[in-house]
Order: C-alpha cells, then structure tokens, then sequence
C-alpha cells in the first residue's frame, strides 16, 4: 500500500497499483483465492447432496440380487456425482493464480483430470435427463433447459481442449470458465430456488423451471463478465 494525501492533507491509504492503474500482481493473487474459497462455498450444498446420496445408495438396505440390479442401473448416478465433485473441487483451484505459477505442471495435470470429469459430468448428466424416470415437478421446459446447458458444457470443455490443444492459452481460458460456470449450475440454483420460495413461497412447475434456468444464465453472465475483464 502507498500512502497519499487528500485535499485536506489528510494521510490515506490506496491500493497500489502499476503504471497503467491496474491492480499489482499481489493484489490479483490475494483476489484469486477468495474467488477459490467463494466457488468451493457454492459447491458445499450439491457436493453434500450428492455425498448423502451416494451413501443411501451403498448402504441404505442391505445387499440383495435386486440391490445389486438396482446399482448396476444407478451407475450414471454415481459417476455423475463422483465426476461433479472433482470437477467442482479441482476446478474452483484452477482459478488460485499463484498456485497456477508456482505448480504448472499440477495445473496442467489437473487440467486433464478436469476435461475428463467435466465431459462425464455433462453426458452423465443428459444420459440422466433421457433416459432416467423424471423427478416431480419436472416439466417440459426444465427438461429442455438441461439438455440445452448439458449439451452447451460438453460443448465447451471440447472446445477448450481443442484450443489449448493449438496453443491458444486465451480461448482456452474462456472456453474452460464457461464450461465450469456451467457445471456448478446446481450450487447457484440452490440460491435461486431458495430465494424464489422465499419471495413468493413453494415454486410451481414452470416457476422451478424458470428459477433453476436462472442459476445457469447467472453463472453464464458472471463468466462472460470475467472473461471480457481478464482480455481487457
């Protein structure tokens, strides 16, 4: 920090910032881990869910021949739970920019680990929405909404591979935040439904729809706001 002086002559402290009026280096790192701390709070809610269901699913009867049909049958259930939650974890610390420069090759490790879980995420997920029977209160619109943000993560974790793939760090980055804002969806629909109920009590069927297509478009919105600050 550097100290100025006011009009009134008044001692006062200013972020320091380089010749260009840009925040420092220090300040971008100190910045990008509460972004990382912020993306692992929305995680904690659909991470947890996931996690209880998991265990409803390992123990909660015990092991008959129609147990055991019944997990060879919940078997997109349980990659998509398990792929979410280390697409979740590992990709809110590919944000950390100074974990990022300090363990390059971690970050390009990761980087693979999260193309994979975040391709299983996504076809896992519309696999689900297909062929699995449909939740109470799912309409034709909330079904339409997920194949629609489904399809658009699967398409743009492709395309940030390809791109990374021929050097273009720039694309790469954006492709790859779109992507993960998709993908954590479910932590910001967690606020959304929660709020729509709260406003204007239970949602109905279209009310859900339209609330839980909120929590993409939100994620969406404040990705394409990051990307077009980070190129600026």
């Amino acid at each position: 920090m550097k100290v100025f002086h006011n009009d009134k002559g008044q001692a006062a402290d200013v972020p320091q910032l380089n010749e260009l009026g840009k925040p420092t280096s220090q300040e971008i790192k100190a910045s990008s881990k509460w972004l990382v701390a912020a993306l692992l709070l929305l995680s904690v809610v659909p991470l947890a869910a996931g996690a209880f269901r998991l265990t409803n699913l390992a123990f909660g009867a015990g092991i008959t021949p129609d147990k055991v049909r019944f997990l060879i049958l919940s078997l997109p259930v349980v990659v998509h739970i398990l792929s979410s939650s280390v697409y979740a974890i590992f990709g809110a610390f590919q944000f950390e920019t100074g974990f990022r420069e300090r363990k390059p090759v971690w970050h390009r490790v990761a980087g693979r680990l999260l193309v994979i879980c975040g391709l299983l995420v996504g076809l896992s997920g519309l696999w689900l929405t297909l062929f699995s029977p449909r939740p109470d209160g799912t309409g034709e619109l909330l079904f339409a909404l997920r194949l629609l943000f489904g399809s658009a993560m699967v398409v743009t974790i492709l395309l940030g591979f390809v791109t990374i793939r021929r050097g273009d760090v720039i694309r790469h980055r954006a492709w790859m935040i779109r992507g993960y804002a998709i993908g954590l969806g479910a932590g910001t629909q967690v606020l959304t439904l929660l709020a729509g109920e709260i406003i204007v009590g239970p949602p109905s069927e279209l009310g859900k729809a339209l609330l839980m297509g909120a929590g993409w478009v939100i994620n969406l919105t404040v990705a394409e706001w990051a990307i077009r600050k980070q190129s600026a």
